[in-house]
Parts: C-alpha cells; structure tokens; sequence
C-alpha cells in the first residue's frame, strides 16, 4: 500500500514538517557530492560504538566494517563526532534517493497534521524524542552490530504512531496494486497505519537491510507520547 495523500485538512502552514524535509534533502546533497559512504562512516549511529560510549559494552579493538545497502563495505575510519552524538546525525543521513524520496513522503503525508496538533515547537521536540527511541530499540536488538544505522524512518514512524492516535478516523487516499490491477481506496488512517505497523512486526524477524526494530520502536513511541499530557498545543500561533 502506498499513501497518496490524507484528507485531513490543517489550519495553518507546517513550516516545521517543511524545514525537517528540507534539511534532510540539503544533507542528503551535501552527503552526496562529499561521498556519500564517508557520510554514513562518519555520522551513522553504530550500535557497538554507542554501547562502548555509554559504558554498557568494551571498546572493540578493531574498527567495525561501515556498511548500508548501496553504499557497500569498507574499513570505517574514525567517526567525526562522539558516538552518541551520531543517535541524533544519523536521522539525517540516507543511503540513496529513494531512500530519501519515501521517508519524506510519509513526513510529507502525516507529519503536517500532527505539527497542526502539537504546535511547532512540540512537534520538532517530538520529531527528535521518536528519533532517539527508535535508535535505542535498535541498538538495544543487537547492541554488538557494526552496523551503521541511518535514515529518519525511525522519527518518521513515531509521527505517524502519533497520527495514529490523534486522527484514526482520516481517511487515507491509498494505492493498493493487485497484479496488474492499480485501485485507489479511501482507508482510515487507523487502518492504514495499524496495517504499516503489523509489517513491521512480521517483516522484523527477516533481517535485512532495514531497521524493522527501529520502526517498531518510534511507532510505539509516537503513539504513546501522542497521548501524554501537554502533548497538544492550547493556543493557536499566529
């Protein structure tokens, strides 16, 4: 299933949404034309080296091979900043343009109305809390990987947990391909997003190239923090 938009209208601009999409875009070009792989080397969160940071595993002696789908394996020269700074840069580093073109789609789709929701300032907070919890269910999966991770899906899925639970009754215009037949259905975001989820679940025991355990994580996240106290906005910004 392939989201195409929400019906689900906001009241004002989501100038945060907007940002975090530009930013991830104008790092995915700086990271691009520097060599992408030295990006992903230098500020890719890799559990082992957090798991030594935080004092939780020895230091390996030797540095761990940087690798992500289409970027390929190399020996990893130090990273550029302290390792559990890279829980925070790697939300903004992607392997490749698709990679980069369905993240911010689905910020695109859902993110705009949990801003609405939350106010700017909650959402960016927000946006940056999912992030960290889905790092750390990763890592906490396999704390010994050398395995960089990177992308912002991880923050992407604690937005859309949070549509989830402020909007599941949005319907949902998705693309639904049966063979070679294509059907655009109405879906309500309960539905559609409850249905993302459980793929994650299922698909997560496969392994893979893909962060099932970090998806799962900020899902979960999203969807709880959503439902805190003085997680919504009281007044409208101007």
């Amino acid at each position: 299933m392939i989201p195409i938009r929400d019906e689900n209208p906001v009241s004002r601009a989501p100038v945060v949404t907007r940002l975090l999409i530009a930013v991830n875009i104008a790092v995915f070009l700086l990271s691009a034309t520097g060599g992408l792989e030295r990006a992903v080397e230098g500020f890719g969160a890799v559990p082992r080296l957090v798991t030594a940071g935080l004092g939780l595993e020895e230091t390996p002696d030797s540095r761990p091979p940087a690798w992500h789908a289409g970027v390929g394996k190399t020996a990893a020269p130090r990273q550029d900043v302290p390792p559990l700074l890279t829980l925070v840069t790697c939300m903004f580093l992607h392997g490749g343009l698709m990679h980069l073109a369905g993240n911010m789609w689905f910020l695109w789709i859902f993110g705009d109305n949990v801003e609405d929701r939350m106010g700017r300032v909650r959402f960016l907070l927000f946006y940056l809390v999912c992030g960290l919890c889905s790092s750390a269910v990763h890592i906490a999966s396999d704390p010994s990987s050398p395995v960089p991770m990177i992308g912002a899906s991880g923050a992407i899925s604690g937005v859309m947990g949070a549509y989830m639970r402020l909007f599941p009754g949005a319907r949902v215009i998705t693309l639904v391909p049966f063979f070679l037949y294509i059907q655009f259905v109405r879906i309500p975001a309960a539905v559609f997003l409850g249905v993302w989820f459980l793929l994650q679940v299922v698909s997560s025991g496969s392994g893979g190239d893909i962060a099932w355990y970090a998806h799962i994580g900020g899902f979960v996240a999203g969807l709880v923090l959503a439902g805190m106290p003085g997680s919504r906005r009281r007044e409208r910004w101007r």
